[in-house]
């Protein structure tokens, strides 16, 4: 097959589960951080050497005040794969979201279907005379009073 075949990416597995994205997430940023260990020891090294580095009539802070855009690409380069390492985290844990998310929709959806089935056709209420109410009819509306204004029935008004 031909390699440029969207339909042979040799990727498309790991996408298709969070928990081979996350493997291969962590993969990379393990390739990454190694990599950044080394950046870190270049970006030391760079500087002492540059801040070193001094030309006849030169003051002392001239070397210095040299070697600081350097300094600040490769200071910028190492923030840039802290964020990049930290997005990667990020990503994992989002994928990981996304398959709850999918999961739980399917349930919650079956759910509302049945919470709207028992509203079309609700079960009549009976209401229980409460213990304190020895014989007598009267009802009191209180929290365990009707749901909703059709639910009152012969209620008295005020």
């Amino acid at each position: 097959m031909n390699s440029n075949d969207p339909n042979n990416s040799p990727l498309r597995d790991v996408a298709q589960s969070p928990e081979a994205t996350a493997r291969y997430l962590a993969d990379v940023q393990r390739v990454l951080l190694d990599i950044g260990k080394n950046l870190e020891t270049l970006a030391i090294e760079t500087r002492v050497h540059l801040r070193e580095t001094h030309v006849e009539g030169d003051r002392w802070y001239h070397a210095r005040l040299r070697a600081m855009p350097v300094e600040k690409a490769l200071g910028n380069v190492l923030r840039n794969l802290k964020s990049l390492t930290e997005g990667l985290e990020k990503s994992a844990y989002k994928r990981r979201a996304h398959d709850e998310v999918v999961v739980n929709t399917a349930r919650d959806r079956k759910e509302k279907e049945l919470e709207k089935q028992r509203k079309r056709s609700p079960q009549p209420l009976q209401a229980a005379p409460h213990p304190s109410q020895s014989g007598a009819q009267s009802q009191d509306f209180g929290y365990g009073g009707p749901a909703s204004i059709y639910d009152m029935g012969n209620r008295e008004s005020a």
